[in-house]
């Protein structure tokens, strides 16, 4: 049977609980209460629970657990090309393993040194460190990007170029904190709005003409 929690979070979990077991045997209560808070917070943070994917062909779906916070129109320097980007920030309450958007080919991935503003400023999208992958469904080309924001400054990608995903797969993480982007064709038919809370692999942000 599978564990829901992200093999990236075990080491952090074995730390926390070993903290909450020395604490208990050698610290003040309230100590080991703390700790014991940490180990909670850290479990959650990881987790990984299974998703029921749409099967609909032409459906986008959000990459990320989080909320709408930008809808734009916007020329990318990744492509050169215009896209409607969507943005989900990722609050450390939200589960953060990444899903992809779309099935398809894995054309490019590109990572970029930057600043680390908070995820859910506008400025994040181009300023800050994050990793941007594009993927190829036929003539379709959707961009993806995790961001690292204030907290976050570790970025995980498992894919590699030329590899090939389907819709709503687990492709990587972001810890702790943070923003993902879609970019999507113009003439997508988007179906969220600011302030929407949608769930990585689950919510359709749109559906291609």
């Amino acid at each position: 049977m599978r564990i829901p929690i992200a093999k990236e979070g075990y080491p952090f979990i074995l730390i926390a609980a070993a903290l909450t077991g020395i604490s208990q045997m050698f610290a003040p209560c309230w100590i080991t209460i703390v700790f014991a808070i940490l180990l909670v917070f850290v479990i959650s943070f990881f987790r990984d629970p299974e998703r029921t994917i749409p099967d609909d062909p032409k459906v986008i779906v959000s990459p990320g657990d989080g909320k709408i916070v930008e809808i734009t129109t916007e020329k990318d320097p990744f492509m050169g090309k215009t896209f409607t980007r969507v943005s989900v920030f990722l609050s450390v309450f939200n589960v953060h393993v990444n899903r992809v958007p779309i099935g398809g080919k894995i054309e490019k991935i590109q990572y970029n040194k930057g600043k680390f503003l908070a995820a859910f400023n506008k400025k994040a999208s181009m300023e800050n460190e994050q990793n941007i992958m594009l993927i190829r469904n036929g003539e379709v080309e959707v961009l993806v990007k995790q961001i690292a924001g204030l907290i976050a400054r570790r970025i995980v990608c498992w894919p590699k170029e030329g590899d090939e995903y389907k819709l709503g797969q687990r492709y990587g993480l972001i810890r702790f904190g943070s923003r993902m982007d879609v970019l999507v064709p113009q003439s997508t038919r988007l179906t969220v709005s600011l302030g929407d809370h949608v769930k990585g692999g689950i919510s359709p942000i749109g559906y291609l003409e």
